[in-house]
């Protein structure tokens, strides 16, 4: 039997997630404009659907697997289990008025008009800080709504902002932040978890590599400690002596979030000749 997974059509999420496939090595025979394609070397079909009917999708049962923005999870199919998060196409679910528009809290939206895509979440939002506003549902351009008189404001999914920017409009609440996911269907036959745990296994090799970086540096062997107390490695890290006598090669990872100070820190302590390198996966 074949996992089958859907990803979205077209959009921000399609070209990240067929990068992601790639990167586990998975070769997609995929023609232009098909809706299916078949893996050539793992049991796994690809769905290409619109965004929006993802989650209906995975509650049927129709698709065993997705990945889907969280928002839209959140919104349309909050029951459905999340396996992974995936790193990539980060955004955040948010309120935004007219940049004229006097906002000192939530307070000054009440009873006020705004315009969404996420019914249910806005909702809920409202609901838990005691808000009540009246909602118009919009499917596309919700930004325009407040320039055209329909609605006081707007709750939107925001990226870099510029879109907000371009019409005149200024983020005043944060709902949630959101990025792509990989979900399970409800309806999942225990005949395919098994290779669902493979999948998972690869997606988790390529997202930790994502994360790290391979270092390999130079340093004398009077400095070797000290050096290795900075490198955090994945247990400890590897020296090698080096054909010049007196020195060592030291081989390591070391954590994206941190590169920087950990580089400015080795460099201070007398590492020499740092070479970093990607790190393509990572199998723990």
């Amino acid at each position: 039997m074949k996992l089958k997974i859907a990803i979205q059509k077209s959009g921000r999420l399609h070209d990240e997630s067929l990068k992601l496939l790639k990167d586990c090595g998975i070769s997609i025979d995929n023609g232009r404009d098909q809706l299916k394609a078949s893996a050539k070397n793992f049991p796994l079909e690809i769905y290409y659907l619109r965004n929006g009917d993802i989650p209906q999708y995975l509650k049927d049962g129709v698709v065993d697997c997705a990945i889907i923005g969280e928002n839209l999870l959140i919104e349309k199919g909050e029951d459905i289990r999340i396996l992974e998060k995936l790193g990539f196409s980060k955004c955040r679910v948010s309120l935004a008025v007219s940049k004229i528009f006097e906002y000192d809290t939530i307070m000054d939206l009440a009873g006020k008009r705004i315009a969404t895509s996420y019914p249910v979440t806005t909702a809920k939002y409202l609901k838990e800080k005691g808000i009540e506003a009246e909602l118009h549902i919009i499917n596309g351009s919700v930004e325009i709504a407040p320039n055209i008189g329909l609605a006081d404001a707007i709750c939107d999914i925001v990226s870099s902002g510029s879109t907000l920017f371009k019409n005149n409009l200024k983020e005043v609440e944060v709902i949630m932040k959101s990025e792509a996911v990989l979900a399970a269907s409800p309806k999942l036959p225990d005949s395919l978890s098994e290779v669902l745990r493979n999948f998972r296994f690869r997606i988790q090799s390529v997202l930790k590599g994502r994360d790290y970086r391979y270092v390999l540096l130079n340093a004398p062997n009077d400095k070797l400690q000290e050096i290795i107390r900075i490198l955090p490695g994945m247990k400890s890290p590897t020296v090698l002596p080096l054909a010049e006598e007196g020195w060592s090669s030291i081989h390591s990872v070391v954590k994206q979030d941190a590169f920087w100070e950990v580089i400015d820190n080795l460099k201070m302590a007398g590492a020499e000749g740092i070479l970093v390198c990607p790190i393509e996966k990572m199998v723990l």
